[in-house]
């Protein structure tokens, strides 16, 4: 690129200096970030009146691109930052801010310099234009690069049938004198000529077996008639990959030939001692020799050489049968003076039957976008050229219609120093033929322009069907994601009143079978004073300190992953080892009561400013559980182990934990500071030995609380019981027996006066081994 004196200037892309990739001119005299760039192009961008737009397909490739090199979260993150959407329609047509804001946080966000990513993008737009179905169009441009290259301005023009809106770029290629090819970049977008190298790369690899280096030589602005367009030239240079027969010396590519020749002679000479001893041919026909011979020659002469065109000394034709073959053609010279006109481009605009009367006068140059004189047009000889008259020129009775376009080839004439402009209406629909006041006769027999009309007819509807699809597609994938954040909140909802595998089975519609858990640890606790407060406070009040308080204490039950069952008024109950069977169920409660003692002392009394106080009391030992109730199902718990621990809570002191002596037995040898309380009167049970829990010695409280942690769950027991438990919840046995003493009875029946006799026996879903089964029970037993 040229720096402000003028000089040359490459690009290093590996030489980084700050982090920020430097364009170095020849001289080392000028040195210019690339990185600044985009917000400059960004910059232009805002202050222009006419803005660029692009249709979605650009910005679908850019997304598939990153999704497919970098991953989706890239992308969201992109997208985000760029402030852009999700979703591009094809045929949408899209402000150039949108990709040029997506190319610049792409930039920052990947560390990486505005023009590899842009060189990147041009390597896989190619493919994603491949992958769109544009492959076979795109081979069939050309027989080798520069010919592709040429005809890429008609392949634009085509496309903007189904893509009016599209403003492409124009390419020109130019030969110097010692061979070298020097590409021509023209575009209204500025600061993206780095997207070129990559598609001429890759088209050249893919489609030519060849490898391309391109080098900036020059870039500047260029005033035009729509304004300053881009024009940046590079020099390509192409070589060859090579074949596999490249690969074997010289040497032994020369006596291979040699080899071949003899061969080739010796079957030559083979087969003409055989064709001259075939008989004669009669009058007029050829000898069988003279037809094998002429196949023979006319595949070397095409293998050698190349083809030739003959030219007729005149041209057999007529003046006015070309001008009736040729409708649409305008003949004019260097001064742009029209000398010759087709029968309907008189009909059409009747000033042009003057003779001498200059040529934009009455048209504009559309596309290819340069200013209309002989050297512009001679310079774009190889681009199709597409003229709209100016409204100005025409008849006042067709100034209410749309302006006439013509699209065609500009051809030199050395001889007569004019040139013939081969045109013909530029149309895209039966709609637009009868806005400019044409019919299909007016087209000549052998114009493709009549098919067209018609296929591009079809051509639009399809592709307005296609966009109502896609756009009910997108509407569709919108209501299916609201759908599925709704479902996640329903099911948030749910999970968090009852267990997951109970309320997977009722969402089924199926029966959730009760069942009994042979062992597991039941906390209650309380607020002290509750009454109290509660008569000297306002019900806000109360509502506001209970929320506090029960937020905290949720919090504790996902880190220890205890289950919470129910709060009724200020009590609060969990328990541990229910509904999933856990062998640490009680060091679980255990650090859930400390981390409810520590979580209550943040909570005020209302009252007098200072903390609350609770009870909490602990009891070992087994239950029953399952759904209860249609309306408003709850998860419940049945047994004396119930009352127990209920019991534990009531008869506790405040900001203590009282512990059962099973719960007791239970935490021994775990880590607990455990202190005796001795025994004590217990409504319904007796004098009973009970304990208070102090504290964990082996983890920290904030361990316990999971302050700045993330909320781990600080256990790790086996999961395989836990699967298994939410199988036999998910298809309950039958009431579940034992042999003891050579009787089949329930297991529980060894400990019958543990359970409510009024509560019925409905299952078990406890996998636990059956030996530890009757340890408990019989632990249970003897402790009573």
């Amino acid at each position: 690129m040229p720096c402000k004196e003028g000089h040359l200037a490459t690009l290093h892309l590996s030489e980084k200096i700050c982090g920020q990739t430097k364009v170095h001119c020849h001289l080392g005299a000028c040195v210019h970030d690339i990185n600044s760039l985009l917000p400059m192009v960004l910059a232009n961008y805002s202050n222009i009146d006419t803005i660029v737009t692009h249709y979605g397909f650009i910005n679908t490739c850019l997304k598939s691109l990153v999704i497919e090199k970098f991953g989706e979260e890239t992308w969201e993150k992109l997208r985000t930052l760029a402030e852009v959407q999700d979703t591009f329609m094809t045929y949408e047509i899209y402000d150039d801010v949108i990709t040029l804001r997506l190319v610049q946080e792409a930039c920052t966000m990947l560390d990486m310099p505005s023009e590899v990513v842009l060189k990147l993008f041009g390597e896989y737009f190619f493919s994603f234009c491949k992958m769109a179905g544009y492959d076979t169009m795109l081979r069939t441009l050309g027989g080798n690069l520069v010919e592709f290259i040429e005809n890429l301005d008609a392949l634009h023009s085509y496309l903007a049938l189904s893509y009016q809106e599209m403003n492409a770029p124009s390419f020109r290629v130019e030969k110097n004198d010692d061979g070298r090819m020097l590409l021509h970049y023209y575009s209204d977008r500025k600061g993206l000529y780095h997207i070129v190298p990559g598609i001429i790369e890759a088209v050249a690899k893919d489609f030519f077996d060849s490898e391309v280096c391109m080098t900036i030589l020059n870039q500047s602005e260029e005033d035009e008639r729509t304004g300053k367009k881009e024009h940046v030239v590079f020099l390509v240079s192409q070589r060859s990959r090579g074949s596999k027969r490249d690969f074997r010396p010289q040497r032994e590519k020369k006596e291979v030939t040699k080899e071949d020749e003899e061969i080739d002679r010796s079957e030559l000479e083979r087969m003409r001692a055989r064709c001259a001893s075939l008989p004669h041919c009669p009058a007029g026909k050829r000898s069988r020799w003279d037809m094998v011979r002429s196949v023979v020659m006319f595949g070397k002469d095409n293998l050698l050489k190349s083809f030739t065109p003959c030219y007729p000394d005149k041209l057999w034709m007529e003046e006015q049968a070309f001008c009736n073959a040729f409708p649409f053609h305008i003949v004019f010279d260097k001064q742009l003076k029209v000398k010759q006109t087709g029968i309907n481009i008189q009909k059409f605009v009747p000033g042009l039957q003057t003779m001498d009367i200059r040529l934009d006068e009455y048209f504009s140059i559309v596309h290819p976008q340069v200013t209309f004189n002989i050297e512009s047009i001679r310079k774009f000889i190889n681009s199709q050229f597409v003229l709209k008259t100016r409204r100005e020129m025409v008849p006042l009775a067709s100034q209410h219609q749309s302006m006439l376009k013509l699209r065609g080839q500009m051809v030199w004439m050395e001889s007569l120093g004019c040139m013939v402009y081969l045109c013909s209406p530029k149309l895209r629909s039966l709609q637009e033929l009868e806005e400019r006041g044409l019919h299909i006769s007016d087209i000549a027999q052998h114009d493709t322009t009549r098919d067209l009309i018609l296929l591009n007819q079809q051509r639009l509807a399809e592709m307005e069907l296609s966009n109502q699809l896609e756009r009910k597609k997108e509407e569709l994938r919108i209501l299916s994601r609201h759908l599925e954040a709704e479902k996640k909140k329903t099911e948030t909802l749910l999970y968090a009143m009852l267990p997951r595998h109970v309320a997977n089975q009722l969402k089924e519609g199926k029966r959730v079978e009760a069942g009994e858990f042979q062992v597991c640890t039941i906390l209650f606790s309380d607020v002290v004073t509750f009454t109290n407060i509660c008569a000297a406070c306002e019900p806000i009040q109360i509502v506001n300190m209970l929320n506090s308080m029960y937020s905290k204490f949720d919090r504790l039950t996902s880190v220890h992953d205890v289950y919470k069952v129910e709060t009724i008024g200020d009590a609060y109950m969990v328990v541990g080892g229910v509904p999933i069977p856990a062998d640490s169920h009680a060091e679980r409660v255990a650090n859930f009561a400390l981390g409810m003692r520590i979580a209550a002392r943040e909570v005020t009394n209302p009252i007098t400013g200072q903390p609350i106080q609770i009870r909490v009391g602990l009891h070992t030992g087994p239950v029953l559980a399952g759904v209860v109730g249609d309306k408003m199902p709850r998860y419940c718990l049945f047994g004396d182990t119930v009352n127990t621990a209920s019991r534990m809570e009531s008869h506790g002191l405040p900001d203590h934990i009282h512990l059962s002596p099973f719960t007791y037995r239970a935490l021994e040898d775990k880590g607990f500071d455990i202190l005796e309380r001795g025994e004590i009167q217990v409504k319904g049970k007796g004098l009973m030995t009970t304990y208070f829990l102090l504290q964990n010695l082996c983890v920290s409280e904030d361990t316990i609380m999971a302050r700045g942690t993330g909320e781990p769950c600080v256990y790790r027991d086996n999961q395989q019981g836990a699967g298994e438990s939410e199988r036999d919840t998910e298809e309950p046995d039958s009431v579940r027996k034992e042999e003891t003493n050579g009787q089949t009875t329930a297991s529980a029946s060894s400990c019958s006066d543990l359970t409510n006799e009024d509560t019925p026996f409905l299952g078990d879903t406890t996998p636990f081994q059956k030996g530890y089964l009757n340890d408990v029970n019989s632990r249970f037993c003897r402790l009573l």
